[in-house]
């Protein structure tokens, strides 16, 4: 098994150098089964805002690039993958746990997870909007994307975010992928490659974000969302 696990500043949240390092874990792992945790009592609070503030349009656009590769690079996995999510999980913190096989969630109370991009002004990149609209339950995704709320453990396993919770939410997954490694490893990639799919969205959602949404991640309305967000 390989463990990744996810740190860096405000609360592990995806800079390009963690977006980096979670790819090339991926590729060092070869399809062998990964667990994807969080380092401290955070699992993931989203994308490094700080980052994102300093970026040019070229800069923005790299970093969406970046984040877009790593958000397939985990969907299209071949092996299995587990998700400990040992706290919050806010915006890219909830995509990554959408794009692991098995999700398990603390039960703490405290703890959030969600898709809170519309809240914030965020317009999804198109693969991870493919791979929302995938992994996020039918019944429960306009409450998950337009409600754009962050819940709690309870409400998250209700919605289909996770698959279950636990006091000791690292055993667990591990449980779980120990159980989904001792399948064949072809055999389970050339199904699970069958269920998903692969992320490629159609020539209408790629003109669209390179003609609207784009620019609309550099734009000074969402900038000063941005600056918003950081004073909090």
């Amino acid at each position: 098994m390989h463990e990744v696990v996810l740190e860096g500043p405000g609360k592990n949240a995806l800079g390009s150098a963690l977006m980096r390092q979670l790819l090339d874990a991926l590729r060092r792992a070869a399809g062998e089964p990964v667990l994807v945790r969080g380092a401290g009592d955070a699992f993931c609070a989203g994308l490094n805002l700080k980052e994102m503030a300093a970026l040019d349009a070229a800069g923005m656009q790299a970093f969406l690039a970046l984040l877009e590769d790593m958000v397939q690079a985990l969907y299209e996995y071949p092996g299995p993958t587990a998700a400990a999510v040992n706290g919050h999980a806010v915006a890219g913190g909830c995509v990554l746990a959408l794009g692991c096989d098995c999700r398990v969630m603390t039960r703490a109370t405290g703890a959030r997870i969600g898709l809170n991009e519309v809240a914030i002004g965020a317009r999804f990149p198109p693969r991870t909007w493919a791979m929302v609209k995938a992994r996020v339950p039918a019944a429960s995704i306009e409450r998950v994307v337009l409600g754009a709320q962050l819940v709690d453990p309870q409400c998250a396993l209700g919605l289909g975010l996770v698959d279950e919770l636990a006091d000791d939410p690292l055993a667990v997954a591990q449980e779980r992928l120990d159980v989904l490694a001792r399948h064949p490893r072809d055999a389970y990639a050339v199904a699970k490659r069958g269920i998903r799919g692969v992320l490629a969205p159609g020539a209408e959602a790629l003109a669209r974000w390179a003609r609207e949404d784009l620019a609309a991640w550099t734009s000074p309305q969402f900038r000063a969302l941005i600056e918003a967000q950081l004073k909090r």
